[in-house]
């Protein structure tokens, strides 16, 4: 099956790594019970205390899908960056 996948990243300031992800994994707890919900959710930690997040969506879904927000200021380096992937092909 092919889905829609949404990619999201930030970098924590310096030393709050740790704070980032358990904030990230608190939004992602937040969006599984949304409404549609992801079929599946990945997170990901990243040297330079980068946390990275991954939610996939059934193909029947349109573009406007719930996403993560924005984290605390005091926990990023810079803005989080967004991408929005479609499935072309499973192997």
């Amino acid at each position: 099956m092919t889905a829609h996948t949404l990619m999201w990243e930030a970098r924590a300031t310096q030393g709050r790594g740790a704070d980032l992800l358990e904030w990230t994994r608190a939004r992602a707890a937040e969006l599984a019970e949304a409404t549609p919900s992801p079929l599946r959710t990945e997170l990901f930690q990243a040297p330079q205390d980068r946390v990275l997040c991954l939610t996939w969506w059934h193909p029947d879904h349109g573009p406007d899908l719930p996403e993560l927000p924005e984290p605390p200021a005091e926990l990023i380096t810079r803005a989080v960056h967004r991408w929005h992937f479609e499935s072309v092909e499973v192997l």
